[in-house]
């Protein structure tokens, strides 16, 4: 029995190679991510592995549409392999596009705080950071005019709670949060209790380092717990120590640390919630004695 042979369209090499060049990329953002996040290299090897992956993906894309006019021209095969290299391409940098765009409608900003004009000071952090990370000092007030515009909302927060329960409350978010915290300095007030001059007391800090989601960059928190006539004044400074634009990070970093704060206080009771006391057991009844018991009952 002679079996005939089905000869099979030919396949785009464009479609094959397209393909191949977006599983390249695939595996190569991904150790781009890991080889971030992890701190193997410096900061701009790191992110140009990554940049190179990604421009990978756009190449795997060009080239499946190349490959897709072919395919339509000539009969040719590999229009899944040119479909596959479109999706791969797109769900790498889809994310990317996002923050791009995300940027252009942000300020240029890397540094949010509650306190343009008396910001909270990295001291124990400012010795770790890296020579080519962003200046520890504060922008100034241009930077404090942007931030005014995008971020309204981020302003100081007053509570009547005493400093040192403030201070014990901050602590238990950020630890929750898995921060590293740096520095941790409760506040000090006056031996004068309640109404004294609040200059004679000192000011509680909390330096710790958040990371980013995704690439996990190091972006450095100062919480400032300053004793009031009224009760505890909290300002808190987020700062990213790489890149221009923190794309909202920093402030939504601040509007949450503070809402998690107030939340606490909002709380029936204005305190955290503690745990229910077991009910205490009621002592028995004492045994009363029937009126007229044991007694002559006279008519």
């Amino acid at each position: 029995m002679v079996r005939r042979r089905i000869a099979e369209d030919p396949v785009s090499q464009l479609a094959i190679w397209s393909r191949r060049i977006a599983l390249f990329s695939l595996v190569a953002t991904f150790i781009a991510i890991v080889i971030v996040r992890s701190g193997a290299l410096d900061i701009v090897p790191a992110l140009s592995t990554l940049a190179g992956a990604l421009l990978l993906a756009v190449i795997a894309i060009l080239l499946a549409f190349g490959a897709g006019i072919f395919i339509w021209r000539d009969g040719l095969g590999g229009l899944r392999q040119a479909v596959s290299a479109v999706l791969i391409g797109l769900a790498l940098i889809a994310y990317p596009a996002y923050l791009g765009v995300r940027a252009r409608q942000l300020p240029a900003i890397y540094d949010v705080t509650t306190d343009p004009i008396d910001p909270p000071q990295f001291d124990a952090i400012a010795r770790l950071r890296p020579r080519d990370a962003n200046p520890i000092a504060y922008q100034g007030l241009y930077a404090a005019e942007q931030q005014r515009a995008a971020y309204p909302d981020i302003e100081p927060d007053d509570t009547s709670v005493a400093p040192q329960r403030v201070f014990d409350v901050a602590m238990k978010i950020i630890t929750k949060r898995r921060w590293r915290i740096v520095d941790a300095q409760p506040p000090r007030v006056s031996d004068a209790g309640a109404g004294s001059d609040p200059r004679a007391a000192q000011d509680g800090i909390i330096e710790a380092v958040a990371r980013s989601l995704i690439l996990g960059f190091p972006e450095d928190v100062v919480v400032r717990i300053r004793p009031t006539s009224d009760g505890t004044r909290i300002d808190v400074r987020s700062a990213s120590r790489y890149g221009r634009n923190d794309l909202g990070s920093n402030a939504a970093r601040v509007r949450d640390l503070i809402s998690d704060i107030d939340d606490v206080f909002t709380k029936p009771g204005g305190e955290e919630e503690r745990e229910p006391e077991p009910p205490q057991k009621k002592p028995p009844p004492r045994p009363t004695q029937e009126r007229g018991k044991g007694r002559s009952v006279r008519r």
